[in-house]
């Protein structure tokens, strides 16, 4: 049974409690080494790949991630859907710890990080007006509600380098733009999923109000990692659940994101770089 469905773990989600006949794989990529194994199982008939972005025991930071390793390593697994989860903060007092916010869009505020596949001789500009999958979020959404929790559909997900917190003056900021809630992880993987034509969601788990709000002035480990234990037992339902009402062949857009994306011609690609690209743009380049 082929691999359906991706499932990236965030801070605090290192392990799917309902995975069944599980087996690890450990994958070499173009781009170097993911961030560990994939925990290859079954989740409610299924066959799933999850896995932890920050490695076993938290080894990784964001800006140490490497974010085309994992995406791809799910490419190589023939992965068509990924349902990631991430710890949060929040920029509004709607959004309350524990609540699950299911983004639909991003504000990028990192340094540099490489976030594309393309290059080396290979240009390619996908559409990324709406960065996640529609779909796959409105399913994300309904799971959640399912699951019991409190559900936030749309909103923007400001995505900074870390690994430190946000100052006051940034957080005040980052809510005057009517960002949402803010992380430090997101933002790459759905750019890179977009441009390997996987579809691509966010369960934000919000962890605390980020340090504009007067009760959590100082953001600590020891405050977000109390709600980390609640969001991780709510997002392994929520994602239960997903798994579980994802049926049938895609119809969204995702699946077909480079058809008109690639503007090199095939002729002036050079051959190690058409290689090294070749699950991801095999269909259109020969």
């Amino acid at each position: 049974m082929s691999v359906e469905i991706g499932i990236i773990g965030g801070s605090g989600l290192y392990e799917m409690a309902e995975l069944r006949d599980r087996e690890e794989q450990t994958l070499k990529t173009p781009f170097g080494d993911p961030s560990g194994p994939y925990v290859i199982g079954t989740l409610r008939g299924k066959r799933v790949a999850f896995l932890p972005r920050h490695g076993v025991g938290h080894r990784l930071m964001p800006s140490e991630l490497n974010f085309r390793a994992n995406i791809f390593g799910f490419k190589l697994l023939g992965v068509e859907r990924i349902l990631s989860a991430s710890a949060v903060g929040s920029l509004k007092h709607e959004y309350k710890p524990q609540d699950i916010l299911v983004p639909d869009q991003f504000f990028d505020r990192t340094k540099g990080r490489i976030s594309t596949f393309f290059g080396r001789g290979l240009v390619a500009h996908v559409a990324f007006a709406h960065p996640l999958c529609g779909d796959l979020s409105k399913v994300a959404a309904d799971s959640a509600a399912a699951a019991g929790a409190t559900v936030h559909r749309g909103g923007t997900y400001v995505n900074i380098e870390g690994p430190q917190f946000s100052t006051l003056a940034e957080s005040k900021l980052y809510r005057s733009w009517g960002m949402d809630v803010i992380g430090m992880t997101n933002l790459q993987e759905a750019k890179l999923a977009r441009e390997a034509e996987i579809c691509y969601a966010t369960l934000a788990l919000v962890t605390d109000y980020d340090c504009w709000h007067p009760d959590h002035d100082a953001v600590t480990v020891d405050l977000i990692i109390a709600n980390l234990m609640q969001n991780a037992i709510t997002a392994q339902k929520t994602i239960a659940e997903a798994v579980g009402r994802l049926t049938g062949p895609r119809t969204c857009a995702c699946k077909d994101a480079l058809a008109t994306a690639i503007i090199t011609r095939p002729e002036h690609v050079p051959a190690q770089t058409k290689k090294e690209l070749a699950l991801i743009v095999g269909k259109y380049m020969r």
